[in-house]
């Protein structure tokens, strides 16, 4: 992507409005932010030795970028997701991604040696269900992939996420870090019946080539949707400008150092 100066004060800057409907976040997650997540992906295929013997699915894999390198890895690979803008930018790569099930409790049972949940833990409605969901698609003696946020005090983004906390209102907001504190996934894999079976921490810096692709990147991940529909996008995009302020560097580029966690789940029944 290539840099954008970036001139004038913040509150100049918040003039332009940044463009927040569902269409524009679902191609700002795929141009945008879907790449910072590059190397958590590549980190759990390394760990799995993903390849031709590998049959993935990727449940909330939203516009496939992971799907996408585990082909590129030979493996046959499917998605689920349930927002339309996501699911036609994934089908725009070639790759089979069909409309996910309303409820977790209705995904049918299928076949897969690997199924992943990269993001979607992260805004489902009950973690449980959905992790229960994935573990009857998964094959016995495949595995199971969870992910999360690590820690918020080695997470430089903390800081930018409150901000989805605090204009949330009586909505409730989505705390992305629910789910990082230590054996949290772990419960989860369990509750499912399956056995935890290693994980791993990995950096995942955050680059934006200025801030107005930083805001835009942030708000297609999805924690912000409460905090637009209650406090609306003017307010929001102000104070996510604020926030993300001490972290714009010299050449207008933004930049935060995250670690994220993940879990493997062994299906053993």
């Amino acid at each position: 992507m290539a840099s954008a100066q970036v001139t004038g004060t913040i509150s100049e800057r918040s003039r332009t409005p940044t463009c927040t409907g569902p269409h524009s976040r679902a191609r700002d997650w795929a141009e945008i932010q879907e790449r910072m997540l590059v190397p958590l992906y590549q980190a759990v295929h390394e760990r799995l030795e993903v390849g031709p013997a590998t049959s993935v699915l990727g449940l909330g894999c939203r516009s496939g970028l992971a799907l996408l390198l585990a082909a590129e890895r030979g493996a046959q690979v499917s998605g689920l997701e349930s927002d339309t803008e996501l699911r036609e930018l994934a089908q725009g790569r070639r790759l089979q991604v069909q409309e996910a099930p309303r409820t977790a409790e209705s995904v049918a049972h299928s076949a897969h040696s690997l199924v992943t949940v990269f993001e979607q833990l992260q805004t489902a409605p009950s973690p449980t269900r959905l992790v229960a969901a994935a573990a009857r698609r998964t094959l016995t003696g495949g595995h199971l992939v969870l992910a999360s946020w690590g820690p918020p005090e080695r997470c430089e983004s903390a800081a930018v996420l409150e901000v989805a906390q605090r204009q949330a209102g009586r909505t409730p907001g989505r705390d992305p870090f629910a789910l990082g504190a230590p054996g949290r996934l772990e419960e989860l894999l369990c509750s499912a019946g399956l056995r935890p079976a290693g994980g791993g921490r990995v950096s995942c810096p955050f680059a934006y080539a200025d801030l107005d692709s930083a805001v835009r990147g942030m708000l297609s991940t999805g924690l912000f949707d409460p905090a637009l529909a209650a406090a609306g996008p003017a307010l929001v995009v102000k104070e996510l400008e604020e926030a993300l302020h001490p972290f714009v560097r010299p050449d207008a580029s933004v930049r935060m150092v995250n670690v994220f966690r993940y879990v493997v789940g062994e299906r053993v029944n």
